[in-house]
């Protein structure tokens, strides 16, 4: 085979590579579509632990709590725990007459917020329940156990609600 010369073999070695880097470009734009970009998950809230000194965890405690009996007789402490404390006030009456003198009960009204305190004169004591904000309650004291209703009216004597916080 003849010998080409060098500027023959350069010129094939320069053709092989523009035509390696034309199947490149065509094979890899240099130039892409950028990807559609997800969207972010829409953020939702945690669920509110049981207790956790709010609203929602004061009912979240009532709602694991259904059908428990070991309440009974007890509801001022019942409605401190769902709190996240307990052994503030002696009855569910002194805590009414508290959040009287405190300027913190609404006598009567029977349109309580979420997580407020509902009381009624039923007794020595009263009774005391947490507000669903939906015009029900929890309590215990409904057929014997922590339940809940959907009316204010489920017991007598009712006296009104005091705001939704932790007692003190």
């Amino acid at each position: 085979m003849p010998h080409l010369g060098g500027n023959v073999n350069r010129r094939l070695s320069r053709l092989a590579l523009a035509g390696a880097a034309a199947a490149a470009v065509t094979l890899f734009p240099l130039t892409t579509t950028p990807a559609p970009v997800a969207e972010a998950a829409p953020v939702v809230a945690p669920a509110a632990d049981p207790a956790d000194g709010t609203a929602e965890g004061a009912i979240e405690w009532f709602k694991g709590k259904q059908g428990n009996t070991s309440y009974e007789g007890l509801c001022e402490k019942a409605v401190e725990n769902a709190w996240g404390t307990t052994g503030v006030w002696p009855s569910a009456i002194a805590h009414w007459e508290g959040a009287v003198s405190a300027g913190k009960a609404h006598k009567g009204d029977t349109n309580p917020p979420k997580g407020a305190f509902v009381y009624w004169n039923i007794s020595q004591y009263g009774h005391v329940g947490i507000a669903d904000g939906n015009g029900g309650f929890y309590s215990s004291g409904i057929d014997g156990a922590i339940g809940h209703q959907d009316s204010l009216s489920y017991f007598g004597n009712y006296l009104g609600w005091s705001d939704p916080q932790v007692p003190a």
